[in-house]
């Protein structure tokens, strides 16, 4: 009796590592199968999600391969796009339609939940927004910071004539520039505001009060076609890394904010995280605004229209 026991739980045995290593082939060959996704981020708080997923090894366990590629300016990220250097991007609006506009297609997959804050320096002698004219502000053109920075003057009944508004793409060097007083202003992203506040600067407003909602993620049409399951994929991690930080204190995830920021421990604390949500889809009247802008700008042609902008293939609810 026993020898048929212990035969049966040989067979078991030889059954269950047969089964599992099914399974690891099946695993191996998925990931073998899929291909790597390249995606363009900022080092601004929107993608923060894409890199826990990351760095968490949220997309290893997915069987997907994402590499994240950062960049200081949108135009230098826009250039990645054009060049197939990348997939896709975190990005805004304005800077999508630009792309779609001339000659490369584009597809917005999903919103991000980001913003900006109006900074000022302390020796720009502004304490509110009726002190603006004749000041410098910096702007990276075509992008949700020249959109901000318009809207801001508008609402403030200020023409654009009568303010200075140099166009610095780089984030770091917008900072750099007020340190050293030669910008009075700009719409920085966290943790650079965060930064600038901590050394003294004010925010007067942030998009979120102004109610503009513009940054996304957008990948090239070529992307869409090719890396359908992948980006699906990137997707699933992006909302289980979501998930994590609702469901984890920031003691647990410092460390990877300190690292993937650059700012010190004592600033964690400090800095206002979005309320980070599961993907949803962009806002259709926010594009519209973004196309009416554009077009008054004279940057895309009259005719323009936002065909296939929205990609809706990933994201089954708004």
């Amino acid at each position: 009796m026993k020898q048929v026991w212990l035969l049966i739980g040989c067979i078991f045995i030889l059954i269950s590592a047969c089964t599992g290593d099914k399974k690891r082939e099946s695993s191996t060959h998925r990931a073998e199968q899929l291909q790597p996704v390249n995606l363009g981020v900022m080092t601004t708080m929107d993608g923060f999600p894409f890199v826990v997923a990351q760095r968490l090894s949220i997309y290893d366990s997915l069987g997907i391969t994402v590499n994240l590629m950062h960049f200081d300016s949108p135009s230098d990220r826009d250039a990645a796009l054009q060049s197939g250097q990348i997939d896709g991007a975190i990005t805004d609006y304005p800077s999508t339609i630009m792309l779609q506009a001339h000659q490369t297609p584009m597809g917005i997959i999903m919103r991000n939940n980001g913003y900006l804050c109006f900074v000022v320096s302390p020796s720009s002698g502004i304490s509110n927004c009726k002190q603006l004219p004749t000041k410098n502000i910096a702007v990276s053109r075509n992008t949700v910071v020249e959109y901000a920075t318009d809207l801001l003057l508008q609402k403030n009944s200020i023409s654009i004539s009568e303010v200075n508004m140099p166009e610095i793409g780089q984030i770091p060097i917008r900072l750099q520039m007020m340190q050293y007083g030669q910008i009075d202003a700009s719409f920085l992203p966290d943790p650079y505001a965060t930064m600038a506040m901590r050394g003294g600067y004010r925010s007067l407003i942030s998009t979120r009060e102004l109610g503009i909602e513009m940054t996304a993620t957008a990948f090239t049409q070529k992307a869409l076609n090719e890396k359908e399951e992948e980006i699906k994929l990137l997707v699933d991690g992006y909302n289980r890394a979501v998930t994590y930080l609702q469901k984890h204190p920031l003691k647990e995830w410092k460390q990877l904010l300190m690292e993937e920021t650059g700012i010190p421990e004592a600033m964690t604390g400090l800095l206002i995280l979005p309320a980070y949500e599961p993907a949803a889809r962009a806002s259709a009247p926010e594009i519209e605004k973004a196309i009416a802008w554009l077009k008054a700008k004279g940057r895309i042609s009259p005719n323009y229209q936002c065909t296939n902008l929205v990609d809706t293939t990933f994201i089954t609810f708004k």
